[in-house]
């Protein structure tokens, strides 16, 4: 008997016999079989996350390359290397007071916070863009997370 239903099928009643001397394994609850599914995504990390990285490109390009790109300033400063670099830190480039001051350093997890309220992350920011949507910011970060610092030149020998 199928215990949701109230129900027989097929297979519970040609089992009936072994039943009564070996009970069946009950299935799992469909909760389970999410929870396997996201831990096997989680886990593969190759189509997954490359899928998430390009679609933050994607967004990236549509969001926010009007101010920012890897390599360049614009009204934002470049973001190549972000993550891991301190809020504030290029030389190079003209902060908001409040940002230079921040002592927040730029991890996955500041920079979801960051695209969710800049200004409640830092009050008195100059940014005043984000993203909506968690899978938006997940995905864009995912990105920012690819784009490496180059490695210094070295001088040529002489």
């Amino acid at each position: 008997m199928d215990r949701t239903t109230g129900t027989h099928n097929a297979l519970t009643l040609a089992l009936t016999p072994l039943a009564t001397a070996m009970p069946l394994p009950r299935p799992l609850p469909p909760v389970h079989h999410v929870a396997f599914a996201a831990a096997l995504l989680w886990g593969a990390s190759g189509s997954a996350m490359a899928q998430s990285v390009e679609r933050g490109a994607a967004l990236y390009a549509a969001h926010c390359s009007s101010c920012h790109s890897p390599d360049q300033h614009g009204d934002g400063p470049a973001h190549r290397g972000v993550v891991g670099r301190r809020a504030g830190a290029l030389k190079d480039f003209d902060y908001s007071p409040a940002l230079r001051a921040s002592k927040i350093l730029w991890t996955r997890a500041t920079l979801k916070a960051w695209l969710t309220d800049p200004e409640a992350l830092i009050p008195g920011q100059g940014m005043d863009y984000h993203l909506d949507d968690a899978q938006d910011r997940e995905d864009v970060v995912a990105y920012l997370a690819t784009l490496k610092r180059l490695p210094a030149a070295v001088p040529a020998a002489r």
